[in-house]
C-alpha cells in the first residue's frame, strides 16, 4: 500500500508552498478582480515627472519671456511634435513649437512663433474704430482671466489625419468674443517646418462663448468628429468638410454641470483630443467642485465606444490629476490643463499647463493604465527619468 501521510515532508517545503499559495492569491485578486460601479476603489492617478517642469518662460524671446503652457502634441514617424501656447510682454498669445524623438528630451526648440494673430481676429474697437491692445503683462482675474493674456491664439490642440495636421485654437478678444478655430499644415511641410498654414476656420458662432472643443484624430465613417459638449450628455458633431462650418457654425449648449457631491461637480470640458486604443477613445477632461474654487482645474478620464463615442464605458471615480506642485500653482494658483495625449511606443505620454506658466508631462504604460481604469485600481503615470 502507499504511504500518503506527509510524515516524510520536509517542514520548509510547506514553508515554501505557503508562500506561493500566498503570492499566487495575492496575484489573482490583484489583477482579477472588478470594482462594482459606483464603488470606491484604489485611487486611479497620474504621477508626474522628477525634471518637470520640461518647458519654461525663456527670458530672451520676446513672444515666449513671459509664459508657455497648454500644449497640443501628437506622435508621428517616432516624433513628438508639441505645439504651444505662449505669451510676452506685450501679453498676446501665440504658438510656440518644439519636437522630441523620445517624448521626454524636447531638443529641437523654435525661437520663434509659429502661428499668430492674422486677419480675421476679433479686435477691440474704441468709438467705433478698431484697436488692438499691447500693454505690460499682468494676471488680472477681473479683466483678462484668460491666462493673464490680453487675447491672440490659445490652448491649441492638434490631431493629425491623412496627410495633414489640424490645430484647433481659442481666439480671445475679450469675454465678449471667445471662438473655436481651426487651421491646418501639410505633414510634408510640417516636417521641413515650414509653416505654410491654411486659412482659419471659425467653427463657432460670433457672439457667443465657447472652448474645449476637440477633434477626433481620425474620420468617423467619413466624416469629422468634432467633440464640443460633456454634459448632461456627450455631444459629436459629423461634418463632411470643415469648411462647412464658415457658413454653418456649430451650436453647443454651453452646459457645466457633473456628478453633483462629487469632484467633477463642475465640468469644465475635454482636456486632449481622445486617443484612440483597441479597447476605446481614451478622453481626459478638465473637472472641479465648486466647494473648492481654489482649485479651478483638476483632470479625469473616460473610456469611450469606439463605434460610439457618445457612450461612456469607464469613467475614474476620482481626479487622475491635481495641482499640488509648485509649477501648477506658481502664477494661476491650481490649474493643470492636460491639452496633449499621445502613444509613443507602448507608453501614454500626457503633457499639461501647470499654472499657466509651464509645461510638464508624465507617462505610464497603455494597456495598464487602461486596465486599471477598466477595474478602478490605482494606476499612474510613471516618473521619466532623464
Amino acid at each position: 500500500m502507499v504511504d500518503l501521510s506527509f510524515a516524510n515532508v520536509p517542514g520548509w517545503l510547506f514553508v515554501v508552498l505557503g508562500f506561493f499559495l500566498a503570492a499566487l492569491v495575492f496575484l489573482l485578486w490583484r489583477y482579477l478582480r472588478i470594482v462594482p460601479e459606483g464603488k470606491e476603489g484604489s485611487r486611479l492617478s497620474l504621477k508626474r515627472l522628477p525634471h518637470n517642469p520640461i518647458l519654461g518662460p525663456i527670458a530672451k524671446h520676446w513672444w515666449e519671456s513671459e509664459a508657455v503652457f497648454n500644449p497640443a502634441a501628437f506622435c508621428e514617424d517616432g516624433i513628438v511634435h508639441l505645439f504651444y501656447r505662449a505669451m510676452g510682454h506685450d501679453g498676446i498669445s501665440r504658438i510656440g513649437y518644439a519636437s522630441s524623438k523620445d517624448g521626454i528630451h524636447f531638443d529641437e526648440r523654435l525661437p520663434y512663433p509659429v502661428y499668430d494673430q492674422g486677419p480675421g481676429f476679433q479686435v477691440n474697437k474704441v468709438n467705433g474704430k478698431t484697436e488692438r491692445k499691447y500693454q505690460q503683462l499682468s494676471y488680472n482675474t477681473q479683466e483678462y482671466a484668460s491666462g493673464g493674456g490680453w487675447g491672440g491664439c490659445e490652448d491649441p490642440r492638434a490631431v493629425k489625419i491623412d496627410n495633414k495636421m489640424y490645430m484647433s485654437f481659442t481666439i480671445f478678444e475679450g469675454w465678449e468674443s471667445i471662438r473655436l478655430a481651426v487651421t491646418s499644415l501639410l505633414m510634408d511641410d510640417l516636417k521641413m517646418l515650414n509653416w505654410k498654414w491654411a486659412p482659419h476656420i471659425k467653427m463657432s458662432p460670433l457672439k457667443e462663448t465657447h472652448k474645449n472643443w476637440v477633434l477626433f484624430p481620425e474620420k468617423i465613417d467619413g466624416k469629422f468628429a468634432i467633440l464640443h459638449a460633456l454634459t448632461p450628455n456627450l455631444a459629436i458633431e459629423y461634418v463632411d468638410t470643415l469648411e462647412e462650418l464658415h457658413t454653418n457654425p456649430l451650436k453647443s449648449n454651453n452646459k457645466r454641470g457633473g456628478r453633483k457631491g462629487e469632484w467633477d461637480a463642475f465640468v469644465r470640458g475635454a482636456a486632449s483630443p481622445p486617443v484612440k486604443t483597441e479597447y476605446g477613445w481614451l478622453l481626459f477632461y478638465h473637472g472641479m467642485d465648486p466647494a473648492t474654487p481654489a482649485v479651478g482645474y483638476k483632470v479625469g478620464v473616460m473610456l469611450l465606444d469606439l463605434a460610439d463615442p457618445t457612450k461612456v464605458l469607464y469613467r475614474s471615480s476620482y481626479p487622475v490629476l491635481e495641482p499640488t506642485e509648485w509649477y501648477e500653482n506658481d502664477w494661476k494658483p491650481g490649474v493643470v490643463y492636460a491639452s496633449g495625449a499621445t502613444i509613443v511606443g507602448d507608453d501614454l505620454f500626457i503633457y499639461y499647463g501647470g499654472g499657466d506658466k509651464y509645461i510638464a508631462a508624465a507617462k505610464a504604460n497603455l494597456k495598464d493604465f487602461i486596465r486599471k481604469l477598466q477595474r478602478n485600481e490605482h494606476a499612474v503615470l510613471e516618473p521619466i527619468r532623464a
